[in-house]
């Protein structure tokens, strides 16, 4: 009987399109789902040069593959990966490969890679980025952990993801749980640019008063430029597209109510577990969770009466300075992740190559932008940058566009248009270059209130003092 190279688990859109980019690249696939719909349509779906085949049960499945199996699981995060290995490890043999391609939590695959461990069987946590299209025709591919089990699939991984300057986009990201773990900030850093592009576009729609027509015109420009990038891109179309139920354009039909599927959380969260300071990405959550509260907004704007906008003197300008704002508060989003990867990295015992991280990001992903072409080159000059803001040649952009950064914070506040992303990167940006912060007060506080001790300018260390009151 013949043997496939790979196998594929869960033939939903993101699977099968996977599936198919890899039978393109000449390597024989079999596949397994639940739904025999979907296992059908995979076979109906093959062009003649694919050699691909679907399977109804595991079993068959399992014994399609040849040794060692490389099995691929693209189901969703959670119970489902669970419920997948619980059922297909028992049919397996020593050596073989099991790699979870969803969005799964960090920890959770930190878990199955010592469960695996145990009965003799490789596993792996990998970061697919793209959507289904980048998964069809070149994603991004972060890979994490056991290396032997890396170097069995990388002739595959490089086949098949997205390629820039004929290099592919995909690494080893590290050990253990490493390439979801770099995926999770990946998707944070993604939830920060969308925001941030979502307050341009609302600055230049009601503060310029753009209609569609010129903020496709604007999006066009900034991607034909040093904004080029995959979401600039695709915020570009999405200003023509016309809605097939009215006359109107379809994005002025769209309730402004944004979901969310928790990675943009959880890199929050972790970023309060190890103490790095993210505020973009956590304000991109935390204005998504803000959106789902309609009816009270609708309530509150009733109740507080709108500011009148003013609109700017010179349309051309402001929209340069919207532009220049958008930019460097998406670079100081991109250098809060990275920065949580370096301490992740530390802390987790990763390995994570930074310089690696920010090259295959490159391409194919969703966060992909000519920008990390200036990280690369960062990350290639000190591969222990622990921000990417310490580097010279990054501090050169950032002054050149850091007052469009205050003018944009400034326009936004004074005419009462919300900015929580561009005001949070601004005060980032502040803090992190203030040599001398006035937390010192509030080590003060807490040594008065709470005897929590407090360090010195001018000696080492560590103080408490009885703090008299006035009584006045």
């Amino acid at each position: 009987m013949e043997r496939y190279n790979y196998g594929m688990v869960g033939l939903g859109v993101m699977g099968r399109n996977l599936l198919y980019n890899i039978a393109d690249n000449g390597f024989s696939i079999a596949g397994f789902d639940l739904d025999k719909e979907k296992v059908k349509e995979l076979e109906e779906g093959a062009t003649s040069e694919m050699k691909v085949k679907g399977t109804g049960t595991l079993e068959d499945f399992v014994s399609a593959l040849e040794t060692p199996r490389k099995i691929i699981l693209m189901v969703p995060a959670g119970k489902p990966v669970d419920a997948v290995l619980e059922s297909i490890t028992p049919l397996l043999s020593s050596g073989d490969i099991v790699i979870d391609a969803g969005n799964s939590y960090f920890e959770d695959t930190n878990r199955r890679i010592a469960d695996l461990a145990s009965k003799n069987l490789h596993f792996m946590g990998m970061g697919v980025s793209g959507g289904e299209k980048g998964a069809r025709t070149g994603p991004s591919i972060m890979p994490g952990g056991d290396v032997e089990a890396f170097h069995l699939l990388k002739p595959m991984l490089e086949a098949i993801s997205a390629k820039v300057d004929q290099e592919a986009c995909t690494a080893y990201m590290g050990k253990g749980s490493a390439g979801n773990y770099v995926k999770m900030v990946h998707n944070g850093i993604e939830y920060a640019i969308m925001q941030l592009i979502s307050e341009a576009y609302d600055l230049l729609k009601r503060g310029a008063k753009l209609n569609n027509e010129q903020l496709y015109e604007v999006f066009r420009d900034w991607n034909n430029g040093d904004m080029n990038s995959f979401l600039i891109e695709i915020t570009r179309d999405i200003f023509q597209q016309r809605d097939s139920l009215t006359d109107n354009y379809l994005v002025d039909q769209i309730l402004d109510k944004a979901g969310a599927k928790g990675t943009g959380k959880w890199t929050s969260e972790q970023a309060m577990e190890i103490g790095v300071s993210i505020p973009t990405i956590d304000i991109a959550v935390t204005s998504r969770i803000l959106s789902a509260y309609k009816d009270e907004r609708i309530q509150a704007s009733g109740l507080y009466s709108e500011k009148e906008i003013t609109s700017p003197e010179d349309i051309n300008i402001f929209i340069k300075e919207v532009g220049d704002a958008l930019y460097l508060a998406t670079l100081i989003s991109y250098a809060q992740g990275l920065s949580l990867l370096v301490k992740a990295s530390d802390e987790y015992h990763f390995e994570i190559p930074l310089k690696d991280v920010v090259k295959i990001w490159r391409g194919g992903c969703i966060i992909r932008s000519v920008l990390l072409e200036k990280f690369y080159s960062a990350y290639t000059r000190n591969p222990n940058l622990s921000n990417i803001l310490l580097d010279k040649e990054i501090s050169v952009i950032v002054k050149e566009k850091v007052n469009s950064l205050r003018k944009t914070a400034a326009f936004a506040a004074l005419n009462g248009i919300s900015s929580l992303g561009i005001q949070t990167a601004l005060g980032y940006f502040d803090a992190y270059t203030t040599e001398s912060l006035p937390v010192n007060l509030i080590q003060a506080q807490r040594d008065y209130f709470g005897a929590h001790t407090y360090q010195r300018i001018d000696r080492e260390g560590v103080f408490h003092t009885s703090w008299e009151s006035t009584n006045n």
